[in-house]
């Protein structure tokens, strides 16, 4: 599977180099939390998101002049929160997972305004998980175990993402902001439906000639 991830992440950024491109540096935070499939109705009072991070790279291949294929690869982390005296933990809990991730992005150009819509896998590096007790020095942090046996989490998800942006002129560079909704398919563990949700507020500074992905002069 990583291999695949290479291959894919390889074939897309060569096919974005081979033409008119941009090339966006990713930091920003983000909103996370988990839906628990069958259990969100019992837990939507103790659901609680908590704030990530992104950092890594953007980058947009023109295929047409509406028209871009966008691949991406960052570090994220993604995880949920859940109150105190809910039905799964009992304690407050707090899930943070550590991943790498690569969007492939079809992206429709309507002048300023852009549209985005693709799949997404990620590979969880690590994570923790912090049950809070009565007190501060009742707090148990422990790392989260990988596998397939019961308590375990996966370290592969796979989702789609979706999202707008709008691109703002500058004299000398070009600044989009960009709005998207992250949306896991797969649980992230094995004996409990837990499911990635984020919501993602960009802004993406690149060359001013990007606007339009094959209008360089």
């Amino acid at each position: 599977m990583l291999r695949l991830i290479f291959l894919l992440f390889s074939l897309t950024t060569s096919t974005a180099f081979s033409q008119q491109t941009t090339l966006n540096l990713l930091f920003n935070g983000v909103t996370t939390h988990f839906n628990y499939g069958s259990q969100n109705s019992r837990l939507k009072d103790y659901r609680k998101g908590i704030l990530g991070a992104q950092l890594g790279a953007s980058f947009q291949a023109g295929v047409t002049n509406r028209f871009s294929l966008v691949p991406e690869l960052y570090a994220i982390m993604k995880g949920g929160r859940l109150l105190a005296n809910n039905p799964l933990t009992t304690n407050q809990s707090t899930v943070r997972l550590y991943t790498l991730e690569l969007p492939v992005l079809a992206r429709l150009h309507m002048g300023r305004f852009y549209l985005n819509g693709g799949p997404y896998v990620t590979y969880a590096l690590g994570g923790t998980m912090t049950i809070e007790g009565t007190d501060v020095s009742q707090q148990k942090k422990t790392a989260l175990n990988f596998g397939r046996a019961s308590g375990t989490f996966n370290r592969w998800e796979a989702g789609a993402q979706v999202g707008a942006g709008y691109v703002f002129p500058c004299r000398k560079k070009r600044l989009a902001l960009d709005v998207r909704y992250s949306y896991g398919l797969s649980s992230v563990s094995t004996d409990i439906d837990r499911y990635n949700r984020y919501l993602n507020v960009g802004l993406l500074m690149s060359q001013s000639w990007a606007t339009n992905p094959l209008g360089r002069k």
